[in-house]
């Protein structure tokens, strides 16, 4: 009998069971770890709450979940409750899917000022995660600046746009709801270093942006290319770029209609975040590109800017003991190899690159390379006894252990205590999701 220890249960955790069980079949134990009681990471609180299609993806790794040769073991806390070395004595391999929970810093200064959030923590605020649900943004001013180019931008700033009837069908939390309804943001400028060829966004959420019932979104014409340059791009990113144009060429007397407008201000770099104690203007230089990078040119100006989001990225959080690479925000990895026994996945492995689909090769591939280790002997012949060991040392420790079972329990109650038209109200509280439990 195999037995695999996997530390975290979002997609990249569920996707390398599946590889596991297919692998293995019933030779194999997997056991999810999750720090909260609540399963899927990114899925419940990282996408945004408006794409419930893709939040749809959950009921793959519940059919994973609930098979006998995986549990989900929530409400455990790695490094608090038991050690990475401590899960290497009792399973044959420990699978690090930790993803890449914290917000990659700005650099600048101003960036400590109060109303600055990255986007981990503002999408963490409006999606129910514990950590940040008591986030408090002020909305009260007229202006938000959101840096950077990739979908978390558009999902920022898609949500800071949106009437109420808009959310309808989506599982935002109450709290941000409430916030977002009596809100007084008026123009929402969107910074990217470099232009149109160089975006990160694709053309469906960029869409989205377009058929917003309050707002409008405005491009600088002359900040497009000629259109004959598009030809040189691949099919998704030149769809994305049709998108600005046809933003460009929307009718001045269309913005007029609207009272909240979406800015997408290209070829700036973010010099300094100013205020008086909380943000007030975004000092921006002008950027120029230059084989492919963004070079500034020493024309600087300013905006106003109530709130900040960034949202240029994410790093893993590190664990002591595992080798870390700082300048990546990863886990220090060759192919998802860190030590023997040890290993990672997903954006743990690569950072924060691909969409959620990307993950399952990558579950797949790393569990072809666990089973090399393992027939090789690189992890050694000393038999391991994975679940019904730690479940010794969880009586021992009196750890209170969440089981997938009892997640759907949460579920259940989250389900009945939803507005009309949303598919959930999360608890935004461990406590709470606890209590939930009876």
């Amino acid at each position: 009998m195999r037995h695999i220890a996997i530390i975290g249960s979002g997609p990249a955790g569920y996707y390398t069971a599946e590889a596991a069980q297919k692998h293995w079949g019933d030779d194999v134990r997997v056991d999810v770890f999750d720090m909260l009681p609540v399963p899927y990471g990114l899925i419940r609180t990282g996408v945004a709450p408006d794409h419930q299609s893709i939040k749809g993806v959950s009921r793959r790794y519940e059919k994973v979940a609930l098979t006998d040769n995986v549990r989900f073991v929530g409400n455990i806390t790695i490094g608090q409750d038991i050690s990475v070395s401590e899960l290497q004595d009792l399973y044959d391999a420990v699978v690090l899917a930790t993803g890449a929970p914290n917000d990659r810093k700005l650099g600048m200064s101003g960036e400590d000022l109060g109303n600055v959030f990255g986007s981990a923590a503002f999408v963490g605020w409006y999606n129910g995660h514990p950590q940040f649900a008591d986030l408090a943004p002020d909305l009260s001013g007229k202006h938000a600046v959101v840096i950077g180019m990739g979908n978390v931008a558009l999902d920022v700033a898609r949500i800071l746009a949106k009437t109420e009837a808009e959310f309808a069908g989506s599982d935002i939390v109450a709290h941000a709801l409430e916030a977002l309804m009596a809100s007084n943001i008026e123009t929402i400028t969107i910074l990217g270093r470099r232009g149109p060829h160089q975006i990160m966004m694709t053309p469906k959420e960029l869409g989205e942006l377009g058929s917003l019932d309050r707002a409008s979104p405005r491009v600088d014409p002359d900040d497009l290319p000629d259109e004959a340059e598009d030809v040189i791009l691949e099919p998704g990113l030149r769809k994305s770029v049709a998108q600005l144009r046809s933003f460009a060429a929307i009718p001045e007397d269309i913005h007029a209609e609207k009272p909240v407008e979406v800015e997408f201000d290209m070829f700036t770099s973010p010099k300094s975040l100013n205020g008086d104690g909380k943000v007030q203007t975004v000092e921006i230089e002008r950027t120029e590109v230059e084989a492919g990078r963004a070079v500034g040119t020493g024309e600087t100006y300013t905006v106003p800017a109530d709130i900040v989001v960034s949202c240029i990225g994410y790093r893993t959080s590190p664990i002591p003991g595992i080798p870390f690479d700082e300048r990546a925000g990863r886990f220090a990895n060759d192919e998802g190899r860190i030590l023997p026994g040890i290993y990672c996945v997903g954006w743990a492995r690569r950072g924060p690159s691909g969409t959620i689909g990307t993950n399952r090769p990558d579950g797949y591939s790393l569990i072809e390379k666990i089973a090399e280790d393992m027939d090789d002997g690189t992890l050694g012949k000393a038999a391991k006894q994975g679940r019904e060991a730690f479940d010794a040392l969880a009586v021992k420790r009196d750890l209170d252990i969440v089981t997938f079972q009892d997640w759907k329990k949460i579920e259940e109650a989250e389900t009945a205590a939803a507005r009309d038209g949303a598919p959930r109200e999360k608890f935004v509280d461990v406590e709470a999701m606890i209590r939930a439990l009876g």
